[in-house]
């Protein structure tokens, strides 16, 4: 009688599909997680800019509807109403203060780690503050090439 005996395990070619199914999605992780990490941190700078307008709005309240109205009165904000406590207000790519200033120029490009605020101007087309009458702040964000634009 001719018996045969198998032998138990993976050919070659079933390792290889495994390994190479593998390596795809390895791949794919690892070309999205800056993705995610730059969106992460856009997230984060939105979030500071909304403190930072509540703060505004709270030095405005404090000081009967004035609005600060020189680098000086912004650093008073950051200081008194948005580092409260052991509280931090620091740009999430480099992890340093942000600088944050009095702007005049409308079309004033927005540089990495910098907060514009507009005394007097309002949210236009791609984030630029246009004339108008309320205050606005814009920062630039690193997965768009526009700067985000919030009405303070």
């Amino acid at each position: 009688m001719n018996q045969t005996t198998t032998k138990k395990g993976f050919t070659i070619i079933e390792v290889v599909l495994v390994l190479a199914i593998a390596g795809l999605i390895f791949l794919m992780v690892f070309l999205a997680l800056p993705a995610l990490q730059r969106s992460q941190r856009d997230t984060q700078r939105k979030n500071d800019i909304s403190r930072l307008q509540a703060a505004i709005n709270d030095y405005k309240s404090a000081n009967r509807g004035k609005l600060p109205a020189n680098n000086a009165d912004l650093q008073t904000v950051i200081t008194n109403y948005v580092k409260q406590g052991n509280s931090t207000f620091l740009d999430p790519s480099t992890n340093e203060q942000y600088t944050v200033q009095l702007s005049t120029n409308n079309e004033q490009a927005v540089k990495a780690g910098t907060i514009l605020y507009y005394q007097h101007a309002n949210c236009g087309d791609n984030g630029v503050a246009q004339a108008g009458n309320g205050p606005v702040l814009r920062a630039g964000l690193e997965g768009q090439n526009i700067a985000y634009c919030l009405q303070a």
